[in-house]
């Protein structure tokens, strides 16, 4: 049987109808959405740079639209979430557990994220903190006060902050609610107690399996190179995988304008019935699994992005903390942007179009629209543009007032 044939636009909405980014949504969200949209997309990443909105709000934003960010913390607290190391910190369905157990039980495969020679040189300490938190309960690193006083990097951790973030990694401890965006972390035994390592453990082998079956759902649409990357796996034999995935008809080779041979999860193959129109507006997260690949995003939307927040100011190109802008299945630019709380202020410092999109009305209506809603989400009463291409200054001059009604 002959592949079928897609187009490279068909291909990018198969990928966006995945992610749960094709179309506005058709409801208002509610608290149960958080949990079903973290299962769609199987990885949550969390960053804490809040210039805007902190990153794993946003991302859920940009597929529910308005909702209070309260509810992703109630969902961690109501045990429907973990958190733990994946694509890199993120937060995941607790039912997938057992498919993180195995790093949690050698942590000294992690690189950077468990410091082995610590946790050895301080072991007595960090047992009498496991002591501690168990006979009193959780504890925050705030709890804690840093042995040295004055101003600290925040590569300057406090040796209790050390202790708690290797436990975790070790999954002694997990982290069970977060208050004001910082973790309280409690023993796991007390977490998972009907968890039990000999009777619910399943091998590395099954585990790995089930991460790359999720990232092959969530991506929808895939080259084999893009799988491992979902959840950060090494050393993995795709073609094994694939061919057993067709074999069971979970997925179906395709053939995509300018791509070549691509993989299609079956969930997605009934799309190709009808036609596939994307209508979504969105300000996308830098950490949104739709650009979190730098190299995918090129491939797939021809979209070449970089965050420069680590980069010296005089050597960026786009701003601090660039935003992606969505529009109707393209990547069609992206803006830095700063939400100024005191003063109700989305201030918008540059924001570009890639240099193949042309601004139609159509365009310039669905970024004023996202955009807007972006702020008003955040509770913002105006917004200001700063710089922004002669099409789109002629549209919005300056910035523009908040409808609150």
């Amino acid at each position: 049987m002959a592949e079928p044939a897609l187009t490279l636009q068909t291909a990018r909405n198969l990928h966006l109808a995945a992610q749960g980014l094709l179309r506005k949504p058709r409801r208002r969200a509610r608290p149960a959405d958080i949990l079903s949209t973290i299962t769609q997309m199987s990885l949550l990443q969390i960053d804490t740079i809040n210039v805007v909105a902190r990153s794993p709000y946003l991302v859920l934003f940009s597929r529910l639209g308005e909702y209070p960010p309260h509810w992703l913390d109630e969902a961690l607290a109501r045990g429907e979430l973990m958190e733990y190391w994946a694509h890199e910190a993120c937060f995941l369905p607790r039912s997938d557990f057992a498919l993180v157990r195995h790093q949690m039980l050698k942590p000294e495969n992690m690189g950077w994220k468990y410091r082995a020679e610590w946790m050895a040189e301080h072991a007595e300490d960090i047992a009498e903190l496991l002591d501690w938190i168990e006979q009193n309960g959780p504890v925050r690193s705030a709890d804690f006060e840093h042995p040295r006083s004055g101003q600290r990097g925040w590569w300057d951790w406090k040796p209790h902050k050390k202790h708690l973030e290797g436990l975790f990694s070790a999954g002694k401890l997990m982290v069970i609610e977060r208050r004001n965006f910082q973790r309280v972390y409690d023993i796991t035994t007390r977490v998972m107690p009907h968890w039990n390592d000999e009777e619910h453990l399943v091998s590395q082998d099954i585990a790995q399996a089930r991460m790359l079956e999720n990232s092959a759902r969530s991506l929808g649409i895939f080259k084999s190179g893009w799988l491992a990357d979902y959840y950060r796996l090494k050393k993995v034999k795709l073609s094994d995988h694939l061919a057993r995935w067709q074999a069971e008809g979970r997925v179906m080779r395709v053939n995509v304008e300018t791509q070549g041979e691509m993989w299609l999860h079956c969930d997605l193959q009934p799309l190709l019935e009808t036609p596939l129109r994307a209508t979504h507006s969105a300000v996308l997260s830098p950490f949104d699994p739709v650009v979190w690949d730098r190299r995918r995003a090129q491939q797939l939307f021809n979209f070449s992005y970089r965050l420069e927040c680590y980069t010296p100011a005089e050597k960026r190109k786009y701003g601090y903390f660039t935003l992606p802008l969505l529009h109707c299945g393209q990547l069609v630019g992206r803006m830095d942007a700063k939400m100024h709380r005191k003063t109700g202020e989305l201030a918008i410092n540059a924001l570009y179009l890639e240099p193949d999109i042309a601004p139609g009305a159509r365009l310039i209506t669905g970024l004023q629209d996202a955009i807007t809603s972006f702020a008003k989400w955040q509770g913002a009463q105006h917004i200001t543009l700063a710089s922004q291409p002669p099409s789109l200054q002629a549209e919005w001059g300056s910035g523009w007032e908040i409808n609150r009604s």
